[in-house]
């Protein structure tokens, strides 16, 4: 009699919206091949009907999403989306590019940036970017900095490019520069020289196009900015993501690793 109760207390627990943990589960489970784990966040899908388990003919289990998982799934998506002002929906595009390119990223960041004085003194300035990516390596050299700003609005393009500081702090503090637009915003010969420029075209799921690359120098992030991103949370991985090997982060440097 106790094993047949035991399902109602996982089942109770998913009354309401499903958490993020066993929505990210039910995201993984449709991407994967099924193969179980056997943990909590599984028995409690598996109780409330949003799982099911199958077996092959050589008796391996796997677990598939049903159709109530399936809707619970696509519900999700389609609130997440309509959450999304037009602003936020590019600001997440763009970092789902720099991770599918083996990036690390941060979004909204607070970041001190040293800015050099004609007269030699230093003046300090906090850097905002709005999305903010080093690639995925362990050489200190080759992390390559970046930083991309969106912008969905003309004017504001405008009055942020009457801001010279805040471009010499985004200078300070990454070896590129990006500003990302929508379609039809602006020419590339609006954009100071200092940065690339990108252009987001209707389809939030599709590359992004490049007009000008933006001019890269060396920078090494220096140990402010270490602790800036050491105390921010990185940008999870995306629900496609799938963890790359070394070789596919670094390329064919060999002496990327110690």
């Amino acid at each position: 009699m106790s094993i047949a109760a035991a399902p109602a207390a996982p089942q109770a627990a998913l009354q309401g919206p499903l958490p993020a943990p066993h929505r990210r589960r039910l995201r993984e489970l449709w991407r994967s091949a099924g193969w179980p784990c056997r943990d909590a966040l599984e028995l409690d899908l598996l109780a409330a009907g949003l799982l099911d388990r199958h077996w092959d003919a050589q008796g391996r289990e796997t677990l598939r999403l049903t159709a109530s998982g399936l809707q619970v799934l696509a519900a999700s998506r389609r609130r997440a989306q309509a959450a999304l002002g037009p602003h936020e929906a590019l600001v997440a595009q763009v970092a789902r590019q720099m991770q599918r390119a083996g990036r690390i990223v941060w979004r909204r960041l607070a970041l001190r940036a040293p800015l050099d004085e004609p007269d030699g003194r230093t003046r300090w300035a906090v850097a905002r970017p709005d999305v903010f990516s080093i690639r995925r390596t362990t050489v200190e050299a080759r992390l390559e900095p970046v930083v991309h700003e969106i912008k969905v609005s003309r004017a504001d393009l405008l009055a942020d490019l009457k801001r010279p500081d805040k471009g010499r702090a985004y200078r300070a503090v990454a070896g590129e520069c990006w500003y990302v637009v929508r379609e039809g915003l602006c020419q590339a010969h609006e954009v100071p020289a200092d940065y690339g420029l990108m252009v987001a075209h209707g389809d939030e799921a599709g590359p992004l196009e490049v007009l000008r690359p933006a001019p890269r120098r060396p920078m090494t992030p220096g140990l402010a900015l270490w602790m800036e991103l050491a105390r921010a949370n990185a940008e999870p991985p995306t629900d496609d993501e799938v963890q790359p090997g070394l070789a596919a982060v670094d390329g064919d440097d060999e002496g990327d690793l110690p």
